[in-house]
Protein backbone atom coordinates (compact mmCIF):
# COMPACT_ATOMS: atom_id res chain seq x y z
CA UNK A 1 0.00 0.00 0.00
CA UNK A 2 2.76 2.72 0.80
CA UNK A 3 3.73 2.29 -2.43
CA UNK A 4 0.67 3.20 -3.91
CA UNK A 5 0.90 6.45 -1.99
CA UNK A 6 1.54 9.95 -4.34
CA UNK A 7 3.75 12.62 -2.80
CA UNK A 8 3.94 15.65 -4.39
CA UNK A 9 7.53 16.07 -5.85
CA UNK A 10 8.16 20.45 -3.96
CA UNK A 11 6.67 19.56 -0.45
CA UNK A 12 7.35 15.48 0.38
CA UNK A 13 3.90 15.27 1.02
CA UNK A 14 1.13 12.87 0.92
CA UNK A 15 -1.52 13.90 -1.91
CA UNK A 16 -5.37 12.98 -1.37
CA UNK A 17 -5.12 11.52 -4.83
CA UNK A 18 -6.97 14.11 -6.12
CA UNK A 19 -6.53 15.85 -8.98
CA UNK A 20 -8.02 18.50 -11.43
CA UNK A 21 -6.04 19.44 -14.77
CA UNK A 22 -2.92 18.64 -13.19
CA UNK A 23 -3.19 20.21 -9.67
CA UNK A 24 -3.49 18.20 -6.52
CA UNK A 25 -4.73 18.71 -3.09
CA UNK A 26 -2.41 17.97 -0.07
CA UNK A 27 -3.30 15.58 2.42
CA UNK A 28 -2.13 18.60 5.56
CA UNK A 29 -3.84 17.38 8.56
CA UNK A 30 -5.92 19.85 9.85
CA UNK A 31 -5.23 22.32 12.43
CA UNK A 32 -5.41 21.16 16.15
CA UNK A 33 -7.02 24.49 16.72
CA UNK A 34 -10.12 23.63 14.75
CA UNK A 35 -9.90 20.04 15.79
CA UNK A 36 -10.54 20.71 19.11
CA UNK A 37 -13.14 23.69 18.32
CA UNK A 38 -14.91 21.09 16.17
CA UNK A 39 -15.04 18.51 19.42
CA UNK A 40 -16.25 21.48 21.68
CA UNK A 41 -19.01 22.19 18.71
CA UNK A 42 -20.26 18.51 19.63
CA UNK A 43 -19.90 18.08 22.94
CA UNK A 44 -21.56 21.55 23.23
CA UNK A 45 -24.36 19.99 20.85
CA UNK A 46 -25.05 17.40 22.87
CA UNK A 47 -25.28 19.05 26.66
CA UNK A 48 -28.01 21.55 24.87
CA UNK A 49 -29.93 19.10 23.94
CA UNK A 50 -29.90 17.33 27.30
CA UNK A 51 -30.51 20.84 29.25
CA UNK A 52 -32.86 22.62 26.88
CA UNK A 53 -36.12 21.55 24.61
CA UNK A 54 -34.43 19.98 21.00
CA UNK A 55 -36.00 17.39 19.93
CA UNK A 56 -39.08 17.93 18.16
CA UNK A 57 -41.80 15.05 19.08
CA UNK A 58 -45.43 14.27 17.87
CA UNK A 59 -47.15 16.84 20.05
CA UNK A 60 -44.45 18.88 21.32
CA UNK A 61 -40.49 18.70 22.21
CA UNK A 62 -38.05 17.24 24.73
CA UNK A 63 -38.85 20.17 27.56
CA UNK A 64 -34.71 19.44 28.69
CA UNK A 65 -33.47 19.10 32.31
CA UNK A 66 -33.86 22.97 32.61
CA UNK A 67 -36.90 23.00 31.79
CA UNK A 68 -36.52 26.74 30.18
CA UNK A 69 -38.96 27.32 27.08
CA UNK A 70 -38.50 31.26 25.77
CA UNK A 71 -42.44 30.75 24.97
CA UNK A 72 -43.34 30.31 28.51
CA UNK A 73 -40.65 33.45 29.41
CA UNK A 74 -42.59 35.40 27.07
CA UNK A 75 -46.32 33.93 28.03
CA UNK A 76 -45.38 35.41 31.66
CA UNK A 77 -44.33 38.71 30.63
CA UNK A 78 -47.80 38.90 28.47
CA UNK A 79 -49.67 38.20 31.85
CA UNK A 80 -47.54 40.44 33.96
CA UNK A 81 -48.60 43.37 31.61
CA UNK A 82 -52.21 41.72 31.29
CA UNK A 83 -52.42 41.85 34.90
CA UNK A 84 -51.12 46.02 35.17
CA UNK A 85 -53.78 46.75 32.64
CA UNK A 86 -56.53 44.57 34.01
CA UNK A 87 -58.23 47.24 35.37
CA UNK A 88 -58.56 49.73 32.90
CA UNK A 89 -59.14 46.98 30.05
CA UNK A 90 -62.11 46.04 32.23
CA UNK A 91 -63.08 49.44 32.09
CA UNK A 92 -62.95 49.63 28.23
CA UNK A 93 -64.89 46.66 28.06
CA UNK A 94 -67.80 47.91 30.25
CA UNK A 95 -67.64 51.48 28.37
CA UNK A 96 -70.08 52.84 26.69
CA UNK A 97 -67.49 54.16 23.84
CA UNK A 98 -69.64 56.86 22.62
CA UNK A 99 -69.20 58.50 26.36
CA UNK A 100 -65.53 57.90 26.13
CA UNK A 101 -63.49 61.27 26.16
CA UNK A 102 -60.44 61.00 24.09
CA UNK A 103 -58.10 62.17 27.61
CA UNK A 104 -59.35 59.09 29.44
CA UNK A 105 -57.17 56.59 30.03
CA UNK A 106 -59.88 53.80 29.00
CA UNK A 107 -59.59 55.66 25.36
CA UNK A 108 -55.89 56.11 25.38
CA UNK A 109 -55.71 52.45 26.45
CA UNK A 110 -58.45 51.15 23.41
CA UNK A 111 -56.89 53.61 20.58
CA UNK A 112 -52.90 51.95 21.62
CA UNK A 113 -54.40 48.26 21.85
CA UNK A 114 -56.94 48.34 18.76
CA UNK A 115 -53.61 49.35 16.40
CA UNK A 116 -52.23 45.92 17.88
CA UNK A 117 -55.14 43.97 17.59
CA UNK A 118 -55.66 45.61 13.64
CA UNK A 119 -51.86 45.02 12.85
CA UNK A 120 -52.41 40.78 14.36
CA UNK A 121 -55.88 40.35 12.64
CA UNK A 122 -56.94 43.18 10.38
CA UNK A 123 -53.94 44.25 8.35
CA UNK A 124 -53.49 41.41 6.04
CA UNK A 125 -56.85 42.51 4.31
CA UNK A 126 -57.18 46.03 4.87
CA UNK A 127 -53.78 47.05 4.64
CA UNK A 128 -51.35 48.06 7.92
CA UNK A 129 -52.32 51.66 7.25
CA UNK A 130 -55.84 50.40 7.01
CA UNK A 131 -56.06 51.87 3.50
CA UNK A 132 -57.82 48.65 2.71
CA UNK A 133 -56.85 46.62 -0.89
CA UNK A 134 -59.34 47.79 -3.93
CA UNK A 135 -58.14 44.44 -6.22
CA UNK A 136 -59.77 42.24 -3.77
CA UNK A 137 -62.64 44.24 -2.33
CA UNK A 138 -60.98 45.34 1.08
CA UNK A 139 -62.60 48.89 1.96
CA UNK A 140 -60.43 51.94 2.37
CA UNK A 141 -61.22 52.74 6.49
CA UNK A 142 -59.53 56.08 6.18
CA UNK A 143 -62.53 57.88 4.35
CA UNK A 144 -65.92 58.74 5.34
CA UNK A 145 -67.69 56.22 2.99
CA UNK A 146 -68.77 53.18 4.80
CA UNK A 147 -71.50 50.82 3.78
CA UNK A 148 -73.14 49.83 6.73
CA UNK A 149 -72.01 52.99 8.74
CA UNK A 150 -68.93 54.49 10.54
CA UNK A 151 -70.23 55.84 13.98
CA UNK A 152 -68.75 53.48 16.67
CA UNK A 153 -72.01 51.61 17.52
CA UNK A 154 -71.96 50.66 13.72
CA UNK A 155 -68.16 49.83 13.09
CA UNK A 156 -68.65 47.91 16.66
CA UNK A 157 -71.12 45.96 15.32
CA UNK A 158 -69.64 45.01 12.44
CA UNK A 159 -66.46 44.27 13.87
CA UNK A 160 -68.32 42.19 16.26
CA UNK A 161 -70.45 39.88 13.51
CA UNK A 162 -68.68 40.07 9.88
CA UNK A 163 -70.48 40.77 7.18
CA UNK A 164 -72.18 37.76 4.87
CA UNK A 165 -70.28 34.71 6.64
CA UNK A 166 -71.91 31.32 7.61
CA UNK A 167 -70.58 31.39 11.24
CA UNK A 168 -72.72 34.62 13.00
CA UNK A 169 -76.60 34.34 12.69
CA UNK A 170 -76.33 38.11 13.40
CA UNK A 171 -73.67 38.95 10.45
CA UNK A 172 -74.44 41.91 8.18
CA UNK A 173 -76.12 40.36 5.31
CA UNK A 174 -77.52 41.42 1.49
CA UNK A 175 -76.23 40.15 -1.88
CA UNK A 176 -76.15 41.62 -5.22
CA UNK A 177 -77.77 39.32 -7.80
CA UNK A 178 -75.77 38.71 -10.65
CA UNK A 179 -77.39 40.96 -13.46
CA UNK A 180 -75.52 38.24 -16.36
CA UNK A 181 -78.19 35.58 -15.73
CA UNK A 182 -80.68 38.17 -16.10
CA UNK A 183 -79.77 41.02 -18.25
CA UNK A 184 -78.67 40.42 -22.05
CA UNK A 185 -75.28 41.74 -23.14
CA UNK A 186 -77.10 44.84 -24.40
CA UNK A 187 -78.91 45.95 -21.06
CA UNK A 188 -75.49 45.50 -18.75
CA UNK A 189 -73.77 47.53 -21.47
CA UNK A 190 -76.41 50.87 -21.06
CA UNK A 191 -76.68 49.94 -16.82
CA UNK A 192 -72.85 50.50 -16.91
CA UNK A 193 -73.13 53.71 -18.59
CA UNK A 194 -75.99 55.06 -16.74
CA UNK A 195 -73.62 54.11 -13.36
CA UNK A 196 -70.84 56.00 -15.05
CA UNK A 197 -73.13 59.12 -15.49
CA UNK A 198 -74.12 58.48 -12.33
CA UNK A 199 -70.55 58.85 -11.03
CA UNK A 200 -69.96 62.29 -13.32
CA UNK A 201 -67.38 59.96 -15.37
CA UNK A 202 -66.90 59.81 -19.28
CA UNK A 203 -69.87 57.85 -20.61
CA UNK A 204 -72.07 57.30 -23.51
CA UNK A 205 -74.73 59.24 -22.95
CA UNK A 206 -77.57 57.34 -25.55
CA UNK A 207 -77.09 53.99 -23.83
CA UNK A 208 -76.72 55.64 -20.46
CA UNK A 209 -80.38 57.17 -21.10
CA UNK A 210 -81.64 53.30 -22.16
CA UNK A 211 -79.99 52.35 -18.91
CA UNK A 212 -82.23 54.99 -16.93
CA UNK A 213 -85.22 52.54 -16.93
CA UNK A 214 -83.28 49.21 -15.94
CA UNK A 215 -81.55 51.33 -12.93
CA UNK A 216 -84.87 52.12 -11.36
CA UNK A 217 -86.70 48.90 -12.00
CA UNK A 218 -83.65 46.96 -10.49
CA UNK A 219 -81.32 48.87 -8.40
CA UNK A 220 -82.84 51.46 -7.24
CA UNK A 221 -84.44 49.67 -4.25
CA UNK A 222 -81.19 48.86 -3.10
CA UNK A 223 -78.71 51.78 -4.25
CA UNK A 224 -81.74 54.46 -4.51
CA UNK A 225 -83.50 56.65 -7.04
CA UNK A 226 -80.36 58.78 -7.48
CA UNK A 227 -77.85 55.75 -6.86
CA UNK A 228 -76.62 57.24 -3.49
CA UNK A 229 -76.74 54.21 -1.88
CA UNK A 230 -78.86 52.71 1.08
CA UNK A 231 -76.82 52.34 4.24
CA UNK A 232 -79.48 49.81 5.96
CA UNK A 233 -78.86 47.46 2.81
CA UNK A 234 -74.79 48.00 2.35
CA UNK A 235 -75.73 49.45 -0.78
CA UNK A 236 -73.06 51.42 -1.97
CA UNK A 237 -73.04 55.19 -2.72
CA UNK A 238 -72.73 54.88 -7.12
CA UNK A 239 -72.68 58.61 -6.95
CA UNK A 240 -69.33 59.49 -5.74
CA UNK A 241 -65.41 58.34 -6.99
CA UNK A 242 -64.92 55.94 -4.00
CA UNK A 243 -65.29 52.46 -5.38
CA UNK A 244 -64.75 49.17 -3.29
CA UNK A 245 -63.78 46.95 -6.63
CA UNK A 246 -63.29 49.61 -8.83
CA UNK A 247 -65.28 52.02 -11.04
CA UNK A 248 -64.47 52.19 -14.62
CA UNK A 249 -65.96 50.40 -17.32
CA UNK A 250 -64.57 47.09 -17.23
CA UNK A 251 -64.78 46.56 -13.38
CA UNK A 252 -68.58 47.51 -13.77
CA UNK A 253 -69.34 45.25 -16.55
CA UNK A 254 -67.98 42.56 -14.26
CA UNK A 255 -69.79 43.43 -11.16
CA UNK A 256 -72.89 43.88 -12.96
CA UNK A 257 -72.75 40.36 -14.83
CA UNK A 258 -71.45 38.16 -11.97
CA UNK A 259 -72.12 40.15 -9.24
CA UNK A 260 -69.82 40.61 -5.75
CA UNK A 261 -69.74 38.95 -2.37
CA UNK A 262 -67.28 40.25 0.15
CA UNK A 263 -67.07 38.31 3.23
CA UNK A 264 -65.55 39.30 6.47
CA UNK A 265 -65.22 37.02 9.69
CA UNK A 266 -66.87 37.57 13.02
CA UNK A 267 -64.32 38.96 15.46
CA UNK A 268 -66.45 38.85 17.97
CA UNK A 269 -65.60 34.92 18.55
CA UNK A 270 -61.67 35.43 18.66
CA UNK A 271 -61.13 38.55 20.23
CA UNK A 272 -62.52 39.66 23.79
CA UNK A 273 -64.76 42.51 24.83
CA UNK A 274 -61.65 44.73 25.72
CA UNK A 275 -60.15 43.85 22.52
CA UNK A 276 -63.26 44.26 20.44
CA UNK A 277 -63.99 48.13 21.73
CA UNK A 278 -60.17 48.46 20.97
CA UNK A 279 -59.65 48.17 17.62
CA UNK A 280 -63.20 49.77 17.43
CA UNK A 281 -62.04 53.06 19.19
CA UNK A 282 -58.47 52.52 17.08
CA UNK A 283 -61.02 52.28 13.34
CA UNK A 284 -62.95 55.29 14.43
CA UNK A 285 -60.01 57.66 15.27
CA UNK A 286 -58.37 56.68 11.96
CA UNK A 287 -59.50 59.82 9.95
CA UNK A 288 -62.93 58.17 8.51
CA UNK A 289 -65.13 57.29 11.44
CA UNK A 290 -68.03 59.38 11.51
Amino acid sequence: MADNIDKDDVTGIDTTGHDWDGIKELNNPLPRWWLWCFYGTIVWGIAYTIAYPAWPLVNAATSGVLGYSTRAEVAEQIAAVDAQNAEVAQRLASADLAALAPDDPAYRYGVAGGASVFLANCSQCHGAGAAGVQAGGYPNLLDDDWLWGGDLEAIEYTVRHGIRNDIDPDARWTEMPAYGDIFSDEEIAASVEYVLALSGQEHDAALAEQGTELFLDNCAACHGEAGEGIREMGAPNLSDAIWLYGGDRDTLTETVTYSRFGVMPPWGQRLDEAEIKAVTLYLHQLGGGE
